[in-house]
């Protein structure tokens, strides 16, 4: 948590980022003239714009003004881009504490829906950090909590079903990160009455397609994309690479839009949470949040020109 005299001093770094004063990247007033594409939770029917934004490694940060400043920057350009969905854990390291000490010092936050996971073992430790993660994020109920990767997640399921029961959270679900762990994940959602299930996907690793997306879209279990770029090893392919034609079909204006674009195309995606702590970057992301997404025969085709790259 930020001190006051750090309050202070974010609050007269803050003055210095125009992006925070205009509340828009420049390419988002283009996207917000096309259709906003959310998905349903299919336990509720709530729903969700389908980006939302990932707090691991990037939101790992000291509390200094400066960093402050960059990540409520950030922050900033994902609300503007109509996101809503933030995802940390306490395996983040100081990612849930600045995402807390952000919302702090933003006025007139738009709504929210916030997402943690729950990483320990035993029920005490269990409900001790979540309880801490709420702290942390500064937030009342949490919209979702889910045990991440797979840690003693019969114990820690079975708090978060009786916190639902009572109110103390909306959703629950499971996560991995890791692909090892595909056999037992299904288990869990074959078995148990998961709201949602996060897990890795993208235009190169397409291991999700064979097992986990069909399973979630029969179970009715709402999907939380991560890795959607491979850490980024995507980019080493189309850097310097001119977009395709079909890019524009799409509405994107950039390969991280299409990276995007393809992911979505998927009819079991409910959500997906790129990760970033640069401006222009998230503002990049946000514009996949609108406009036309790709149908089965658009998706062979950049899966095609991908693989050529």
């Amino acid at each position: 948590m930020i001190n006051r005299r750090q309050a202070l001093q974010f609050s007269a770094a803050l003055l210095a980022y125009p992006a925070l004063r205009t509340h828009a990247a420049p390419d988002l007033p283009v996207a917000a003239e096309l259709p906003l594409i959310q998905r349903a939770i299919p336990s509720s029917g709530e729903l969700l714009p389908v980006m939302g934004m990932g707090t691991s490694r990037t939101f790992d940060t000291a509390g200094d003004p400066e960093s402050l400043a960059t990540l409520t920057e950030v922050m900033q350009l994902f609300f503007a881009g109509k996101g809503k969905v933030i995802d940390s854990s306490p395996m983040y390291g100081n990612a849930e504490t600045r995402v807390g000490d952000v919302l702090r010092a933003m006025k007139n936050t738009p709504p929210l829906f916030a997402a943690t996971k729950v990483w320990t073992s035993g029920e005490d430790r269990g409900i001790a950090q979540m309880e801490e993660s709420a702290k942390r994020m500064d937030i009342r109920t949490f919209d979702l909590i889910a045990v991440h990767n797979l840690k003693d997640w019969k114990t820690q399921l079975a708090t978060l079903k009786a916190w639902k029961a009572d109110g103390r959270v909306r959703y629950i679900g499971i996560t991995t990160s890791h692909g090892r762990d595909h056999a037992e994940l299904m288990e869990v959602m074959r078995n148990e009455p998961l709201d949602f299930v996060q897990f890795s996907y993208n235009i190169e690793d397409r291991e999700a397609e064979q097992a986990l997306l069909p399973l979630a879209q029969d179970r009715g279990i709402a999907t939380m994309i991560n890795r959607p770029y491979q850490r980024g090893a995507l980019f080493g392919k189309s850097h310097d690479q001119p977009l395709p034609a079909i890019a524009a079909e799409l509405d994107c204006s950039s390969w991280a839009q299409f990276f995007l674009k393809y992911i979505l195309g998927h009819p079991a995606v409910t959500c997906i949470i790129p990760a970033t702590a640069v401006p222009r970057h998230m503002a990049d992301n946000m514009r996949a949040n609108f406009g036309r997404v790709p149908d089965s025969a658009q998706r062979e085709e950049m899966l095609r020109i991908f693989k050529a790259l």
